[in-house]
């Protein structure tokens, strides 16, 4: 064999072409080598750090994308530019009920193609994170999601859209699903034919015996969280049949055309699930779609999971629902103003969150409203009962209007003679002095020249007289619209706790209603306060809204609306009642007290359950409340003054004898029950009584 010897200079350039490119390879492999720092794209850390900001750390000039690779060629590793570490908040408390959604562009080490699915993101200033001024969109990385990452993404729209390392940091967003909730979808509509619990109105009877344990424990907790019977209401259909109970006179009335349209306001903390949503599906299902035009719910701050993103979940369904949220507790009464100046409607309609609306309630509602927009119109409140849910029809001719004492405390009674005789009647709207206040309308315009409510006023109590007073003593009117039906669960108890800056919040608010609308008067609610000197704040701008507004004093208001009210200076006697035959006194609670029966005590001289008022009608009274000869074993109680004489008609003479009926007032020889009985001129049938009305000093209240 021979062998060919090159000259030097060709084996040089031989040596040269094979080195070369091995050299050249030699420098990509190592600088595309991965390195101890480098992750790959599916496991990136974004830490979650719980801070009010987010903090972002600098991020490098983003690197050009990779060339795409060839089916079969595994990828060569890149060095990956520093990592922007993103800390997302914890999710803010208010999202509006319809979010403006937009495509949201994340850093480019997190952004991952989803190829024609739009995300309908929130935009990040939504999400709390800070853009970069001149950051570039990132290109697509050359993987693909994992489908299982896409899916989850569906599922939690807020969370980037790729695998993460640290899943458990990321609080995942619950469904209804996920709650096991019931119902998950609105359910068909009942209706006469339907069989089932609490169809007809009738209730779901069923106490604690023969339950499970667990069944137990629900029933239990029901009453404990909510006040009322839960484990009833979780098997009534939310969207049950509700007999038309109206009497054939409602019925057949005719409503003016093209009324205005309303806005129903429903605030709610922590209500039960069932509740809620039958409450609003009743508004619904009972009112014509072109005059509802929308229904807000208020979230008062709720921290049951169930009202959070599953409400959102449920409520989208109905399309005609918005959702808003409170970023802290307020009460009901700047709840329902966040309502109010979110409301779109001509019309206002204030209800609370455990209610049922029945056929027709709205159309009176509104026709009063458009006959005169100063009319501020109420339904009849009907019982739905908090034991099992049974909803209970009042006939027009029961229907009873609203008053208060000068506690300014709200109470029911039966409309005077005047108006159970007015046109009309007992069908025709049926004049109110005051409201209970959770369920009435009002037009949106009207409400704004009242100075909505009193935004000084704490938690609720008291917003109910002053929306009462305004109404009637600054040119409107306030009305029971006799055929318009709303049920109410009326509780024992309220199951929720209140904070306030205030030691007693109603206290302040009615020592500010007073200070604004009840003139000289204010007199005597100051004096049930024990002419405390409690800051209850500035009221200059409502007394400002009075001038303006050039509002009736209170005087008109007793003389025109409530003549009926018992004004405490017109009294005949007053103070305390003691007795001849020792240091006693008649002694008196208006409640915790069996059967409400008046005793004897030692005589105190405070005031307060010893202190009593003689009528010019001969009633002798506290507040609402008078003597009635109708106790037990010729006792006396004390029930709710009904201004028609007979066991309630009481004789101070001039011998110091309180008599009814011809019947002495006598203590007991134990000293510790009174009762009626055969006058005798015993020590123990005589008291000594205040024969002087009772006129308090006016006393200015402390007012920052």
């Amino acid at each position: 064999m021979v062998r060919t010897v090159l000259p030097p200079v060709f084996r040089k350039k031989k040596i040269l072409l094979i080195v070369v490119p091995i050299l050249l390879t030699l420098v990509l492999l190592t600088q595309f080598s991965p390195d101890s720092s480098a992750r790959p794209l599916e496991h990136i850390d974004i830490p979650l750090v719980d801070q009010a900001e987010p903090v972002l750390k600098p991020l490098a000039e983003p690197q050009p994308a990779p060339a795409r690779l060839a089916p079969q060629q595994k990828p060569v590793a890149q060095q990956q530019p520093p990592v922007a570490q993103i800390v997302v908040p914890e999710p803010p408390v208010i999202k509006p009920s319809v979010v403006e959604h937009r495509p949201l562009v994340l850093p480019p080490v997190v952004q991952a193609p989803v190829e024609s699915r739009d995300l309908k993101q929130p935009q990040a200033s939504q999400l709390g994170i800070r853009r970069f001024p001149d950051a570039e969109p990132a290109a697509p990385p050359a993987f693909p999601v994992p489908a299982e990452a896409q899916a989850r993404e569906e599922q939690e729209p807020l969370r980037p859209p790729v695998a993460l390392a640290k899943e458990e940091q990321i609080k995942k967003k619950l469904t209804i699903s996920d709650l096991n909730l019931v119902p998950r979808f609105p359910p068909p509509k009942s209706d006469a034919n339907s069989v089932g619990p609490g169809e007809g109105g009738t209730g779901f009877a069923k106490d604690s015996s023969g339950l499970t344990k667990e069944q137990k424990e629900e029933y239990d907790r029901g009453f404990k969280d909510h006040a009322f019977n839960l484990y009833a209401s979780d098997r009534i259909s939310v969207r049950r049949y509700l007999p038309d109970d109206r009497e054939q006179e409602c019925k057949a009335q005719k409503f003016q055309s093209n009324l205005p349209s309303t806005s129903v306001i429903v605030c709610f903390h922590n209500e039960a699930w069932s509740v809620l949503l039958r409450s609003v599906h009743s508004i619904i299902d009972n009112s014509p779609p072109e005059l509802l035009k929308e229904i807000i719910l208020v979230d008062d701050f709720s921290n049951k999971d169930y009202l959070k993103d599953p409400l959102e979940e449920y409520m989208s369904q109905l399309k005609i629902v918005k959702i808003i949220r409170a970023q802290r507790r307020e009460g009901l009464i700047r709840a329902r103003m966040l309502g109010a100046f979110k409301a779109t409607g001509d019309v206002l309609t204030f209800l609370d969150s455990h209610i049922e609306c029945s056929a027709g309630w709205l159309e009176p509602l509104l026709d009063r409203i458009k006959t005169d927009r100063k009319n501020v119109v109420v339904p009849v409140i009907e019982i739905i009962s908090d034991k099992d849910f049974s909803y209970k029809v009042t006939r027009a001719k029961d229907v009873q209007v609203g008053g208060f004492d000068w506690s300014m405390i709200f109470h029911w009674h039966f409309p005077p003679l005047r108006d159970r005789t007015r046109p009309g009647a007992p069908f025709s709207p049926l004049r109110t002095p005051t409201m209970a206040g959770g369920l009435f309308s009002i037009d949106r315009s009207f409400f704004a020249e009242l100075g909505y409510y009193d935004p000084g006023m704490e938690v609720w109590g008291g917003e109910n007289l002053e929306i009462s007073f305004k109404t009637w003593m600054c040119g409107g009117q306030l009305e029971t619209i006799v055929c318009s039906h709303i049920g109410h669960v009326f509780r024992a108890r309220s199951p929720y706790k209140w904070e306030s800056n205030f030691s007693s919040p109603l206290t302040r608010n009615t020592m500010r209603l007073a200070e604004v609308w009840l003139d000289d008067y204010k007199r005597f609610h100051f004096a049930t306060r024990g002419n405390q000197h409690i800051d209850f704040g500035d009221v200059s701008d409502r007394k400002a809204i009075r001038e303006k507004l050039k509002c009736h004093s209170f005087d008109w208001y007793l003389k025109n609306v409530y003549p009926e009210l018992f004004i405490p200076s017109e009294s005949v006697a007053s103070g305390d009642i003691a007795s001849y035959a020792s240091p006693d006194c008649v002694d008196g609670a208006l409640k915790d007290l069996k059967d409400d029966k008046i005793i004897v005590w030692p005589c105190h001289k405070q005031g307060g359950n010893q202190f009593w008022l003689l009528s010019k009608n001969s009633e002798i009274r506290r507040d609402s409340k008078c003597w009635d000869a109708s106790g037990p074993g010729d006792s006396i109680l004390l029930l709710e003054c009904h201004g028609a004489g007979g066991n309630q008609e009481f004789e101070y003479n001039k011998n110091d004898e309180i008599k009814n009926g011809g019947r002495c007032l006598e203590m007991s020889e134990d000293k510790k029950s009174l009762y009626l009985t055969a006058c005798n001129g015993s020590s123990r049938q005589r008291w000594k009584f205040n024969r002087e009305p009772f006129m308090p000093p006016v006393v200015n209240a402390v007012a920052n």
